[in-house]
């Protein structure tokens, strides 16, 4: 039976980790074409971060509550809702309310627990899955033989990234800050490059040039990717750790035909993000449930310790996931 209050942690004010609080909340309805998710574990991302911060507000509609992603089991079907049934196990793409014990969202918008994982494993797949396949394949449109460039190559999405291009024949160089992460980053099949001693502009170039390099940290980095692209070479941003802003010579882009583009996933329409969920389960689960892709956790956190999880995501000392465990099933 659903109750009809939940435990949930929401941004009481805009500030750093401790403005997350737990309070209670009425249990969100699914609305038409919507399921609700009676929520087993949550992923924390970046956005998270800056939503808590003030910088990135959900879209209109969505849960004021953070939280992108999770995992846990169908409760309740909406209005219009055909291709789940209660008891269904599931991870979704959130619009917002995942810090929290049950969310809504479009149903297209859930997939099923790959064979072979868990409710956990499920939980670190749909945010960095949706984000890494729209931009690394539809987007950048990476082929096997290519050479790609990941920065932050030991976060979430790095270590997705690594693994979805190494799945498709592509060669990878990834950026990480220490040995240790560096090592991770190998162990997934990766070239690693330690930023703080190695200039991964240099590397590419003996190497031919990166033919798709994704890119989240921005900045000084955009100039420096462009150098690092093969003729015809492609650059795909999806965030701006360092900065959005920077100084480029749009002349080197006509002369070697390269492509700058890029994109945000969370205000994308629910068609657009229905559409790349169909393709995750054709192309990309088949992946997972053969082993060739598997989520990497690196720690979990009780719902009630969110401002744990930022405090440690923050400190960007984390390799893969950071979960929160909300009710823990599996």
């Amino acid at each position: 039976m659903i109750p009809d209050v939940m435990q949930a942690v929401e941004i009481s004010t805009h500030g750093g980790p401790e403005v997350l609080k737990p309070v209670h909340r009425p249990v969100p309805v699914a609305g038409h074409g919507q399921i609700l998710i009676r929520i087993a574990w949550a992923g924390v991302n970046r956005p998270d971060l800056l939503q808590r911060a003030g910088s990135y507000a959900p879209p209109p509609g969505a849960s004021d509550l953070p939280g992108l992603e999770c995992s846990g089991v169908v409760a309740a079907i909406g209005p219009g809702v055909t291709r789940w049934k209660v008891g269904a196990r599931v991870c979704a793409l959130l619009p917002g309310g995942g810090y929290a014990e049950y969310a809504t969202c479009a149903a297209d918008h859930a997939l099923p627990v790959p064979c072979g994982l868990d409710l956990r494993a499920a939980a670190a797949l749909p945010e960095t899955a949706f984000t890494v396949w729209s931009n690394v394949v539809m987007r950048g449109h990476l082929r096997a033989g290519e050479r790609f460039l990941i920065h932050g190559g030991s976060s979430g999405i790095g270590t997705m990234a690594i693994q979805v291009a190494r799945a498709l024949g592509a060669t990878v160089w990834a950026t990480a800050g220490s040995d240790d992460k560096c090592a991770a980053c190998a162990d997934l099949g990766a070239h690693p490059i330690n930023y703080r001693n190695e200039d991964f502009v240099t590397i590419l170039r003996k190497a031919g040039g990166a033919d798709l390099i994704l890119d989240m940290v921005g900045g000084d980095y955009i100039a420096r990717n462009l150098k690092s692209l093969a003729d015809d070479g492609r650059l795909v941003m999806i965030a701006f750790l360092a900065g959005p802003k920077a100084e480029i010579n749009f002349a080197q882009i006509m002369a070697r035909r390269l492509t700058v583009t890029g994109s945000t996933l969370r205000p994308q329409s629910d068609l657009a993000k229905a559409r790349i969920a169909r393709i995750l389960r054709d192309r990309l689960w088949p992946l997972i449930e053969a082993g060739a892709v598997r989520p990497l956790i690196d720690s979990t956190n009780r719902l009630q310790d969110a401002v744990d999880a930022h405090r440690h995501m923050e400190s960007s000392s984390h390799v893969g996931k950071i979960l929160l465990l909300v009710s823990g099933e599996t």
